[in-house]
């Protein structure tokens, strides 16, 4: 990859943007790293609002192509870089349950996610993204169950996703430790690009806190 092809890649360590770290390590690819200090209120300036004008991470820019939105930078990623494996074909049996399953997260497990955490009212069925919560979980851990990953045994980009998803939910007793879940996460957090990731993770986290202190001292 020369340097005009080079990815900048829009990060803060704790967030929905640590899976595309992940992503990048599975893919072995070097990327430039900007770093948002959310400690800091970095991802609400100006600067960065031009570059994704909901103040989330992560973002990436490509050349002329500018991604954001965690699930969309992940088939971009693994599509563009096919050669790692990460996504079935065009023509693979597999690409619809692929993309499957990178929507129902999307579309319905964070939903349901948020509004459970939120204590929200249930909305009507007809009116309602994904139904309601137990639905979701029972759909999602029926898969699991199927393992040993989400498409059998082909671990995909989907598999990135979802298994830092399901740490961070599991983590913060979003969602329940089951068997199914606990498992599934076992085998995703053994990988060395998962493990490499949340070390660099923690290392930017302690760096963001300290210089966020330091700015309100």
């Amino acid at each position: 990859m020369t340097k005009a092809d080079r990815i900048i890649f829009y990060h803060s360590p704790h967030t929905r943007s640590g899976g595309v770290r992940v992503l990048f390590e599975e893919l072995g690819l070097p990327y430039d790293l900007e770093p948002i200090n959310m400690k800091a209120g970095e991802q609400r300036q100006p600067a960065y609002l031009a570059i994704n004008p909901m103040g989330k991470v992560p973002a990436i820019r490509h050349g002329d192509a500018l991604v954001t939105e965690q699930v969309a930078i992940m088939l971009y990623l693994a599509d563009l870089f096919s050669e790692a494996g990460l996504a079935p074909a065009f023509d693979d049996p597999l690409r619809g349950p692929y993309l499957r399953w990178f929507a129902f997260y999307a579309g319905c497990f964070e939903p349901a996610l948020i509004d459970r955490a939120m204590k929200r009212e249930d909305a009507p069925k007809s009116m309602s993204p994904y139904g309601d919560f137990d639905t979701v979980l029972n759909t999602l851990t029926g898969q699991l169950a199927k393992g040993p990953f989400f498409l059998g045994e082909r671990y995909t980009a989907l598999d990135v996703l979802w298994g830092t998803a399901l740490t961070w939910t599991t983590g913060f007793k979003l969602i329940p430790e089951l068997p199914e879940i606990m498992s599934y996460l076992s085998r995703v957090s053994a990988r060395p690009a998962f493990a490499r990731a949340m070390a660099a993770d923690s290392l930017l986290a302690a760096e963001h806190e300290a210089a966020a202190e330091k700015a309100t001292a």
